[in-house]
């Protein structure tokens, strides 16, 4: 067989891509299918123009980001502690906006954990906007 006769096309039959790729391979590639066909949601496509735009409809998270922020600024908080201790190779390397970088991190951590909390603690006054804890 050339290298025309290999390539698998959309038209083929099971037999006719059986026998160009061996049954090993069609197994394998049955397989990779079902696993990206496994709880996919419903897509729908609407047609803007001459673009066609394909949407699922799946409902949003249900997380409020408190966690999120938290680990993070905690994350950032023991970086700058980390690297206190080599604070004076860090100047003469000229490398101290190492230090200024972790506490803008850690400062803005605490905002947004601020922040999340107050939208949390909004949202849960909204009924019909979110779950309630």
């Amino acid at each position: 067989m050339d290298e025309d006769e290999m390539v698998v096309r959309a038209g083929d039959g099971p037999e006719t891509i059986e026998r160009k790729l061996g049954h090993r391979e069609r197994a394998r590639l049955e397989r990779a299918a079902r696993r990206h066909e496994l709880g996919r949601p419903d897509v729908e496509e609407f047609e803007i123009g001459r673009t066609t735009h394909r949407v699922a409809a799946v409902e949003p998270m249900d997380l409020d980001g408190v966690r999120t922020m938290t680990i993070g600024t905690i994350l950032w908080g023991v970086a700058t502690v980390a690297l206190l201790p080599f604070l004076g190779t860090l100047e003469q390397q000229g490398r101290t906006w190492w230090v200024w970088a972790s506490l803008a991190g850690l400062g803005l951590g605490l905002i947004g954990i601020e922040y999340c909390r107050r939208r949390r603690n909004a949202l849960a006054h909204q009924p019909g906007r979110r779950r309630a804890r």
